[in-house]
């Protein structure tokens, strides 16, 4: 199935009976596949808004951030993902999130201006 189609099938679920996080995280998951990060971000945090404990989703919400060129924003969303999954003992969801902290903040250290 093509993205456009999947976006649509998913698109058409909403606000029904089978809404919830895991449908937000697949169509903000078909956005970001189909190249359209601004949507994506839209439909991760509106999963994170129903379950804001959704480990994969904060993960994704970072990605996606960064594809949208909006880095800060990104490093923010990986550093509140990490504490949440530190937080439930979802270890690996964290080490991979702090592996994306620490390559920001390595890039933000680089792109810094001296004073």
């Amino acid at each position: 199935m093509d993205s456009t189609a999947h976006i649509t099938r998913l698109s058409a679920m909403l606000d029904g009976p089978h809404d919830g996080p895991l449908l937000r995280f697949g169509l903000a998951n078909a956005y970001l596949q189909a190249g359209q990060p601004a949507e994506a971000v839209k439909h991760y945090r509106d999963c994170l808004q129903r379950d804001s404990l959704f480990s994969a989703a904060w993960k994704q919400l970072g990605k996606a951030l960064l594809a949208d060129g909006r880095p800060e924003e990104a490093l923010g969303a990986y550093r509140q993902g990490h504490q949440v999954a530190t937080d439930k003992g979802d270890i690996q969801a964290a080490r991979e999130m702090a592996v994306f902290i620490r390559r920001l903040e390595k890039a933000g250290e680089a792109n810094a201006t001296p004073e």
